[in-house]
């Protein structure tokens, strides 16, 4: 017995499939990847601070790679309910004079550094606090990436303005 699907079904399943992919553009696509959120949905699922967290890398990305005697701004956004990393290359001894502050809301934070060319996700924290401002100076014990890991528990995206000086090369972002 031979079924032939009739035109009608086709129309119906085609205008079903697009108006699928219509809600599924504009209450997750448009969020997480532009952060467009015309119907507030990809605000209550968390999906726009995805987008504001991928537009931080490019702010980032353009300071200079290396660090000098003079400090250097970064601005990072974390997400809410979300953490985000952002790590230097110190060879071992180097020196770094950092602060940090946020717009408010105090951060939870990391600082610790990864051993150059380890596997085995060995790290080491330096400091471990909750904070919304923070001065202080470092020294790598170990030649590897350094840098922090801030997590944020409200439910805002936190804007943090990271000033650093010294002996590194700028990593980045990494979420």
């Amino acid at each position: 017995m031979q079924h032939t699907v009739s035109t009608k079904t086709l129309v119906k399943a085609s205008v079903a499939a697009a108006v699928v992919a219509i809600i599924a553009l504009v209450t997750l696509i448009l969020p997480a990847e532009y952060n467009i959120d015309p119907t507030g949905i990809g605000k209550q699922l968390g999906l726009t601070s995805i987008a504001q967290a991928a537009n931080a890398e490019p702010a980032a990305a353009q300071t200079l790679a290396k660090g000098n005697d003079e400090f250097q701004t970064i601005e990072i956004i974390v997400p809410a309910g979300r953490g985000v990393e952002y790590k230097f290359a110190m060879p071992q001894y180097a020196k770094m004079t950092f602060e940090w502050l946020t717009d408010g809301e105090p951060l939870y934070y990391d600082l610790h550094g990864e051993p150059e060319g380890d596997t085995t996700g060995y790290f080491e924290s330096y400091t471990i606090a909750t904070n919304s401002e923070v001065k202080g100076s470092f020294t790598a014990p170990f030649a590897g990436s350094h840098g922090w890991y801030w997590k944020n528990k409200s439910d805002k995206p936190v804007a943090v303005q990271l000033m650093v000086k010294g002996q590194y090369d700028v990593i980045g972002l990494k979420q």
